[in-house]
């Protein structure tokens, strides 16, 4: 039997472990990238494990997200990550620069190297034929360190496609169509491989977009082919040397194959509050608008930016309208200067932006109070924006600019005919804001510089063997890390804050959680399916942890997550019944007991005590190793 791509990757990569459907494999990492939001945390992690040089064949530093300084925290951040930088072996992308994945894509990604970055959205390197994987800054930190990255071994899925895009219709709504077809849960457990003959007309910057979108799915990942598109853009980028060949066999198995036909596809658009709100175009139309922006790591190619300034050249904005640009990286916006286009978007009246995360992450740009914004992003979590009640969207650039020039939700085939954009046979090439490291016989002269904002890593102390707490929060499904440790502007400066940044932890759901959780000493922390989906900071660990809590038991988690609670010595558990969950009130203590005999595969016996005197049980699972109940018993990884 034929092996899939996935397959053949994590066998070359193999560390330990069998390559056994819900086994876990141990994978040797070629490149790490980190970006400045969870990047600090990562180097202090790093730095804590005493190792003079990465280990990796390239790790680099992003400083892509914090780029407001309205203050001296973020600057303070971005000074100690480039000094540790310079010091450790790792090249620094400085600010300005671009989006890490962006960067990564034109500038690092190697077809058939393993990559994991302390970003979710790490997985848009498979659409240059990269095993890609969004994961915590610690997992990061240890491969640096030449450590291996654990994971479950996943299912394999397949996305066939076939037929052709038409005008208008885009690898955008590609993603949301599957979005709509499998949910925010449905990629769960999965690697996606794409494939088909419809892949071949698409360009690897709309690759990586369906492959950043997986990340929504809940995806381990995905992955394209490499082929003869990935060779032309990495000549394009000057790195035609990088390319390998790659593919799936013909007789390759798959646990789930999925048919999309682009012929039949229209421009879809995803409503509030999540990515897989998913529905056509053409049934919002009229829907006014306030706000559109277009970028972020999902749409700010040149591929991207040249389609939109064709599409504004030589009309204006609708007058209720405000409009953002963020080119993805410094090279897309040189080269849109360069040809013109960007005189083509300014003169529409829009506004451009820093090439950096920015209004993606809640760093500027919020929408007015219960406006209507239309993002060419990937997330449209509540309160995302900066602007709790405004109604987010997500769609294509095509369907943005649409939205810009009319002042309303509008089908973006219903502008004309789609003006021919071709891409360059080579792209413009300046790493100047791309520092090397220092050389190792000059490292130790290198000085980590910390600001006053930079506090220590918090450690954790072990378990008791029995536990008792109050229950803190009861929360429903889908509960994403910006519930639980949300970004913005206003609190992502304090990242490298533990105990500031505490403050902000859940407030979202329960404004009162932090006072509460400090006042109740161990607590305990209830959810629903699907918690902690969206992004891999590690910080919606860190934090509940900070604040005391020490359990959290829901019906399923996202996968990044359930790991970084694990790393920081919380205790994950299941429900054996999800049913079991309607039986715990708000004003329960809950005992667990079963941590004695702590084991793989073990059970924990949870008792709810109720305020009016009565008790019941129930038993909770959980998925820990015995490396990981190495880490519980030490109090976090970082102990162990």
């Amino acid at each position: 039997m034929g092996k899939t791509l996935t397959e053949k990757l994590i066998a070359a990569h193999l560390v330990s472990g069998s390559m056994e459907p819900g086994a876990e494999v141990a994978l040797r990492i070629d490149q790490t990238l980190t970006q400045d939001a969870t990047g600090t945390m990562a180097y202090l992690e790093f730095e804590s494990m005493g190792i003079d040089r990465v280990k990796t064949k390239r790790s680099v530093a992003y400083i892509d997200h914090n780029t407001l300084q309205s203050g001296f925290e973020n600057a303070d951040d971005h000074r100690y990550i480039q000094s540790v930088a310079a010091k450790h072996g790792i090249w620094f992308s400085r600010p300005g620069n671009g989006i890490c994945h962006q960067v990564h894509l034109e500038r690092f990604g190697v077809p058939g190297q393993t990559l994991i970055g302390s970003d979710s959205h790490t997985p848009t390197g498979g659409g240059i034929g990269m095993l890609a994987f969004g994961a915590g800054g610690m997992d990061v930190a240890v491969a640096m360190g030449g450590g291996a990255y654990y994971i479950t071994m996943p299912k394999m899925f397949k996305v066939n496609l076939t037929g052709t895009l038409r005008p208008y219709v885009t690898a955008k709504d590609i993603s949301l169509e599957l979005l709509r077809i499998l949910s925010v849960k449905g990629g769960v457990g999965a690697i996606i491989e794409w494939g088909g003959p419809g892949i071949a007309a698409l360009s690897v910057p709309e690759r990586a977009t369906i492959t950043n979108m997986g990340t929504e799915l809940g995806a381990t990942t995905s992955i394209f082919p490499s082929d003869d598109v990935t060779r032309a853009f990495l000549a394009a980028e000057g790195r035609e040397a990088d390319f390998i060949p790659l593919a799936s066999d013909p007789d390759a198995r798959y646990d789930r194959i999925i048919d999309i036909d682009l012929n039949t596809l229209q421009p879809m658009i995803a409503c509030p509050h999540s990515p897989d709100n998913v529905v056509p175009v053409e049934t919002l139309a009229g829907t006014k608008v306030d706000q559109v922006c277009i970028g972020s790591c999902t749409n700010s190619s040149l591929f991207d930016m040249l389609k939109v300034a064709a599409l504004l050249k030589g009309r204006t904005i609708a007058p209720g309208v405000s409009l953002s640009i963020s080119p993805g990286s410094k090279q897309v916006l040189t080269m849109l200067a360069d040809c013109g286009a960007l005189t083509d978007i300014l003169a529409s009246g829009a506004r451009l932006l820093e090439c950096a995360c920015g209004p993606c992450i809640g760093m500027g740009f919020s929408p007015n109070s219960g406006g209507v914004s239309l993002r060419t992003f990937n997330r449209n979590f509540l309160g995302r924006s900066g602007t709790k009640d405004a109604q987010v969207y997500l769609v294509s650039p095509e369907t943005a600019v649409a939205a810009a020039l009319t002042g309303t939700i509008t089908d973006p085939q219903t502008l004309g005919p789609m003006p021919a954009v071709t891409l360059p046979e080579q792209f413009r090439i300046d790493d100047s804001a791309v520092l090397p490291p220092a050389p190792a016989d000059e490292a130790d002269a290198v000085e980590g510089l910390r600001g006053p904002n930079i506090q220590p890593f918090p450690r954790s102390r072990p378990f008791a063997d029995t536990l008792t707490a109050e229950l803190v929060l009861k929360v429903g499904d889908n509960i994403t890390t910006d519930h639980i440790m949300p970004a913005g502007a206003k609190i992502l400066p304090y990242r490298s804050n533990i105990p500031k940044l505490s403050e902000f932890c859940f407030t979202v759901c329960d404004p009162t959680f932090p006072a509460r959780a400090r006042a109740a000493g161990d607590g305990i922390i209830v959810g629903g399916s699907n918690y902690g989906q969206g992004s891999s900071r590690e910080h919606a660990a860190l934090e509940p942890r900070f604040l005391n809590a020490k359990v959290v038991l829901v019906k399923s988690f996202a996968r990044i997550h359930e790991t970084n609670l694990k790393k920081q010595g919380m205790l994950a558990l299941t429900f054996a019944d999800g049913a079991d969950y309607d039986r715990i009130r708000e004003d329960d203590r809950i005992s667990v007991t079963g941590l004695k005999t702590f084991a793989p595969g073990s059970r924990m016996t949870i008792t709810l005590l109720h305020s009016d005197g009565t008790s019941e049980s129930f038993e909770a699972l959980h998925t820990y190793n015995e490396q990981q109940i190495g880490w519980f018993r030490a109090g976090s990884a970082l102990n162990s």
